[in-house]
């Protein structure tokens, strides 16, 4: 019994150092995130910013309070502790796993207004708008996972230049799963574009291929707007413009929609991709629709389809990023074609 007494305090000091240890850990992981990412963090959706400030505050009050709290006798007690430490630790490796990729240049020029594009900056968009005429055909894009939205402006941009409203999501917590109603918002928000081509990278693109397969019958076949010649009236007025076409970089559906997607799809890719790779690809010729287009650029990477530095997983490129740019963005614009003359 004596014994027992002398052992427990020390095993309970042990379970309050290892929590000041993982409180300190939380204002240490919300430092180097602001450290390395400051740029992305300060323009990205304001999620990830909150996350972090509540992190470092609970980190704060935790390891002030495990410093100050008496040691109590009890296993229960103890037991609870290890678990929150365990939850803690849990939420600090989240916390640091979604830290997003910066943008880097030239996407980070491409973000000035001036050459015919106008560029408006939001706490959950990009909107590239050309400042002479405006082409029918609007773009929604989503982002690849936990990537800085301003990375894809210089690639998305030469759509804009030739007319084209683009609307790049920003993704609360980068995560294109969280921002499905995108569409929504960007049809309320810009009654003037009569068609739109929904797009993304990557996790990015299986979501925009979700919103297409979800919004296309309801704003097409089922109003007949295409069919009657009412598209510019009905679709104006009530804000419910029509999915025209899917437009895929490094990226495929997560489900069989080879019947039930009726848009024109292109899919991009490249040969040198570690993540989407070119057998990836190819099998989802088989979930996507019989007259689905592909370009695949010999020699790009995955991570060359945004500009936001190397990702883990991916191949070395064996082409330039300033030509791998300027094929994407060339198979994107022979795409809208395509759907403008629909």
């Amino acid at each position: 019994m004596s014994t027992a007494h002398a052992t427990a305090p020390a095993r309970r000091d042990a379970v309050s150092w290892v929590g000041f240890g993982v409180a300190v850990a939380g204002l240490l992981v919300c430092a180097w995130a602001c450290l390395t990412a400051w740029s992305a963090i300060v323009h990205g959706h304001p999620a990830y910013a909150i996350l972090l400030a509540v992190t470092a505050l609970v980190s704060a009050g935790a390891a002030w309070w495990t410093l100050r709290r008496r040691i109590r006798r009890g296993g229960w007690r103890r037991a609870g502790r290890i678990a929150l430490i365990v939850l803690a630790a849990v939420w600090l490796g989240l916390t640091a796993w979604l830290r997003p990729y910066s943008a880097v240049e030239p996407a980070l020029a491409a973000m000035h207004s001036g050459s015919g594009v106008s560029v408006a900056e939001t706490p959950t968009e990009i909107v590239l708008t050309p400042q002479a005429v405006t082409d029918p055909v609007g773009v929604l894009f989503q982002p690849g996972a936990l990537v800085d939205a301003r990375a894809y402006a210089a690639v998305l941009r030469p759509l804009a230049e030739d007319g084209h409203t683009v609307v790049i999501v920003k993704q609360p917590l980068g995560i294109a799963f969280l921002a499905l109603g995108a569409l929504d918002r960007a049809r309320a928000d810009h009654p003037d574009v009569q068609r739109w081509v929904v797009g993304g990278h990557s996790l990015g693109g299986t979501v925009a291929a979700m919103e297409a397969t979800g919004t296309e019958a309801t704003g097409t076949e089922a109003t007949g707007t295409e069919a009657t010649g009412t598209e510019a009236t009905g679709t104006e007025s009530t804000g419910t413009a029509p999915v025209g076409g899917l437009l895929l970089y490094a990226s495929y559906p997560a489900s069989d929609l080879s019947s039930s997607l009726r848009v024109s799809v292109e899919s991009v890719s490249g040969t040198r991709d570690g993540l989407a790779t070119p057998e990836k690809i190819a099998a989802s010729r088989a979930d996507l629709p019989p007259d689905a287009q592909f370009t695949v650029i010999t020699g790009a990477s995955h991570a060359q389809f945004g500009d936001y530095g190397p990702q883990p997983g991916d191949n070395a490129p064996t082409i330039s990023h300033d030509d791998a740019r300027r094929q994407i963005s060339a198979a994107s614009l022979d795409f809208l074609d395509r759907i403008a003359d629909r």
